[in-house]
């Protein structure tokens, strides 16, 4: 999969990395931006790789492959592998929008010990690598390219992002929501130059 990734990602143009601090809480989806900007729940970090699909003067098409980790808790510590698709819209000098669909890949991790009964009747922890999950997620967010015209421009930028776990429980909770206030900030892989519209 890592081949495909450099593969792909080689013939594209427009390439940045970025790092975000997250917070995450589990709620309905979009249901709890307020508690996230004020109050630590669930902390993580997530680190991306991006690349337009399609540029012009004002949108771009792109996609990201991001590697991120949070810790649920009392839950899981959890360790996320997945890709996006997204749409920014290029609102004036240096101000963008941006909505984006993904999946992938988690692996959560249980938090506390998971005890098994041993035959001659000790416990034992079996908490193991914990279990390989599927998530889905949808995002919108703002970025901010401080003095564009630089060579290598820095992007400041916030994400809410919903992300839903599955299956977490098969018996009673099926699908995990989890809701995300990401900040943080984007530098691209080369200089800058002139998009064609």
């Amino acid at each position: 999969m890592l081949l495909l990734i450099a593969a792909l990602a080689s013939a594209q143009r427009n390439k940045r990395i970025s790092i975000a601090f997250l917070n995450t809480g589990t709620a309905y989806p979009f249901a709890q931006f307020s508690q996230l900007a004020t109050h630590m729940q669930h902390p993580g970090v997530e680190a991306g790789y991006s690349f337009n699909l399609r540029a012009k003067s004002k949108h771009d098409w792109y996609q990201e492959y991001k590697l991120a980790y949070f810790y649920h808790r009392y839950v899981q510590h959890a360790i996320l592998l997945y890709t996006d698709i997204g749409y920014r819209y290029k609102i004036s000098h240096g101000l963008t929008a941006q909505l984006a669909l993904g999946a992938g890949y988690l692996q959560a991790i249980p938090a506390t010990a998971k005890l098994k009964l041993q035959a001659n009747g000790e416990y034992k922890n079996g908490k193991g690598l914990g279990r390989m999950q599927g998530m889905a997620t949808a995002n919108i967010g703002v970025g901010y390219t401080v003095y564009p015209p630089r060579k290598t421009p820095v992007t400041i930028f916030t994400t809410y992002q919903q992300l839903l776990q599955m299956p977490f429980v098969k018996a009673y909770v099926p699908i995990l929501p989890y809701n995300s206030l990401l900040i943080g900030f984007g530098i691209p892989l080369q200089s800058n130059k002139k998009i064609k519209s």
